[in-house]
């Protein structure tokens, strides 16, 4: 981390690209391991804000991971800021249970576009967001493994072009790694 990293969005794949459907499954555990980690390191080195856009998956177990480490970094802020008005209203109930937790530990919520779904635009309009108001990403994903996380990547990469943008990768060597690591 060269810049210091005071927004941060996290981001990565969906729970479903990983294979994950419950919270007992061990590799959400070793994720949600690396993902303490790694937010406590940027913490000491600065970071007072973590956004997630409530993606099923990294961002909502992101999401959950700050509000562990918020008694610990009470400095630490967690922002959700979601595509649209209506975002998670057709997941099933576990699933918006699991967004309505993140929510009430969000220290802020909004919606980019206060409309309910109506195209695709919405999300792109949300990655321009994002990118604007944040210094940083730290994004779960592994370009061997092919997912949505490749289009805010490459959003990101053009930004980078024009202005210091921090982008750090969690691998799946990464996360393999860590289940060996007991240091993580």
């Amino acid at each position: 981390m060269e810049e210091t990293v005071k927004k941060l969005y996290i981001t990565g794949y969906q729970s479903y690209e990983l294979g994950i459907f419950n919270e007992k499954d061990p590799k959400l555990q070793v994720i949600k391991k690396v993902l303490k980690n790694e937010i406590k390191n940027y913490v000491e080195n600065g970071l007072e804000w973590v956004m997630v856009a409530g993606g099923l998956g990294i961002e909502l177990w992101a999401g959950e991971v700050v509000a562990e480490l918020k008694p610990t970094y009470p400095e630490l802020k967690l922002a959700l800021i979601l595509p649209f008005a209506d975002y998670g209203n057709q997941w099933n109930e576990k699933n918006q249970l699991l967004l309505t937790e993140v929510k009430t530990q969000a220290d802020f919520c909004d919606s980019v576009s206060h409309e309910p779904y109506k195209n695709p635009g919405q999300f792109k309009n949300l990655t321009t967001f994002l990118l604007a108001h944040t210094d940083g990403a730290l994004i779960v994903y592994d370009e061997e493994f092919p997912g949505k996380p490749k289009y805010f990547l490459s959003a990101a990469r053009k930004v980078q072009e024009t202005k210091p943008y921090s982008i750090q990768s969690i691998t799946m060597d990464d996360l393999e790694n860590a289940i060996f690591d007991d240091s993580v």
